[in-house]
């Protein structure tokens, strides 16, 4: 967020704002967020939201930034353990900041901004996720080669997007993460890269 000219901002009202926002686009959708709404819920004027942010896409970046969409699971010990437990949330419904980035999927696709703002909250920190469970594995004495850890961190990137757009719900037990990672995570690491010729 850059500072505009002028008095610094209250950091309290910043928070307010992103917060009012996230509710809105948890609850209602992008399609629902507008200045209006959230100086009306912040008892805020609608300045106050424009000298932070010049459009509802910049806002809505922001507080995505503000969440923390993926996180690294504790060492469990094994790659297969290791990756149920980072597929854990699909044993539960999407929390707050996740229901917000989902209203945010379709749009992205027309504004750069929330585009960024995806790559910024989901894209880039599941890929730095990906590689450090990688880097465990390696640690334990099984590299896995550059492009196994490309194409399982794309697999898991197109599964995230899944669950923003398809499942309003938690898709999957514990028992369907297990078997997700044994037929199709586990299998990405294991096959041999063919590039070129039979």
């Amino acid at each position: 967020m850059n500072r505009p000219p002028g008095r610094p901002l209250s950091t309290e009202l910043s928070d307010q704002l992103v917060s009012v926002a996230v509710d809105i686009l948890a609850d209602e959708g992008w399609g629902r967020l507008n200045s209006d709404r959230i100086a009306a819920r912040a008892k805020a004027g609608k300045a106050g939201i424009y000298r932070r942010w010049p459009t509802m896409a910049a806002l809505a970046r922001h507080a995505l930034t503000q969440s923390t969409l993926v996180r690294l699971p504790a060492d469990a010990g094994s790659l297969h353990a290791d990756l149920a437990a980072l597929l854990e949330p699909w044993t539960r419904p999407l929390d707050r900041a996740e229901r917000a980035a989902a209203s945010l999927v379709g749009a992205a696709r027309h504004d750069e901004q929330l585009r960024a703002g995806l790559e910024e909250a989901l894209v880039r920190p599941l890929a730095q996720v990906v590689c450090e469970i990688a880097r465990r594995e390696s640690a334990r004495g099984r590299d896995l080669s550059a492009d196994r850890v490309s194409l399982l961190g794309s697999v898991l990137e197109a599964l995230w997007w899944q669950r923003y757009t398809a499942f309003e719900h938690a898709p999957l037990d514990a028992a369907g993460v297990e078997q997700l990672v044994a037929d199709v995570l586990l299998p990405i690491t294991d096959a041999e890269v063919v590039s070129g010729g039979v």
